[in-house]
């Protein structure tokens, strides 16, 4: 992808393209958008890009991958505005995603390390009324007593679609399977943690396609790796951001 030009080179949409494995459209696309600064134009009108456009689109494609291709465009066309604040602005909520997302994975590992006793120890037994309710099933009041959280917490899980008791058919009681405990224990463990229920909603759904906290474990190693590969993306999206500023300032004190 690097390109060597002396800075009065002139590049024609297709140099810069081809130069990136692009079409000739993605970058008019891109000028137009406000990722690439306002191109030159030829006595006959045809756009002149020049060393700066290809700045800017290593330092666009290089931040794609680390913050989102919307995000990416919003610092991209507030450098190109001079309103280099706002993008570093995006850049620190960007990080600070990142952090939020590494301590959503932390709380989720947790959640499970503390359900793996349980899943061994075998169907959960409850006197009384629970008797009735099948093998490993629980009512509502044991299994709020367990959490140490009330019977209406669980309630409103439910109701957020965390937590799918099903129904006593003679009773009508709400009964908590295996599956179900174990759901509300990671819901409790990250509402612990500080997590809305909308940030939680995802992860739960997660680890219900996975079919269990064993199967999740793939499914871990993968957010981990993800989450890895994103913070080094940020690494080298600042980089090419940080030569496409000093570029800039640089062709801007070279002007008349």
């Amino acid at each position: 992808m690097g390109q060597n030009l002396k800075s009065g080179a002139r590049l024609r949409p297709v140099d810069l393209a081809r130069g990136h494995g692009l079409s000739t459209q993605a970058v008019r696309n891109y000028e137009e958008a406000g990722i690439l600064p306002a191109a030159d134009r030829t006595p006959h009108g045809y756009r002149a890009y020049t060393p700066l456009h290809v700045g800017a689109l290593r330092a666009f494609l290089a931040l794609v991958p680390a913050h989102g291709h919307r995000t990416a465009t919003s610092i991209m066309r507030a450098v190109n505005e001079d309103a280099a604040e706002d993008a570093f602005r995006l850049i620190d909520e960007s990080h600070a995603q990142l952090l939020d997302d590494r301590r959503t994975l932390r709380a989720v590992e947790s959640a499970l390390r503390d359900l793996e006793p349980a899943a061994g120890a075998g169907p959960t037994v409850v006197a009384g009324p629970a008797a009735a309710s099948g093998p490993g099933g629980t009512f509502i009041g044991p299994l709020a007593g367990k959490l140490g959280i009330r019977p209406a917490t669980l309630r409103k899980w439910e109701s957020a679609g965390l937590v799918h008791p099903r129904r006593d058919p003679r009773t009508g009681y709400r009964v908590y399977d295996e599956a179900a405990v174990q759901d509300a224990g990671i819901t409790h463990q990250l509402r612990r943690g500080g997590y809305l229920l909308e940030q939680i909603a995802p992860l739960i759904a997660r680890m219900r396609a996975a079919g269990g906290p064993e199967p999740l474990e793939a499914t871990l190693r993968d957010w981990h790796g993800r989450l890895s590969a994103r913070g080094r993306a940020m690494l080298t999206g600042a980089a090419e951001l940080e030569a496409y500023l000093r570029e800039r300032g640089e062709t801007g004190r070279a002007r008349p």
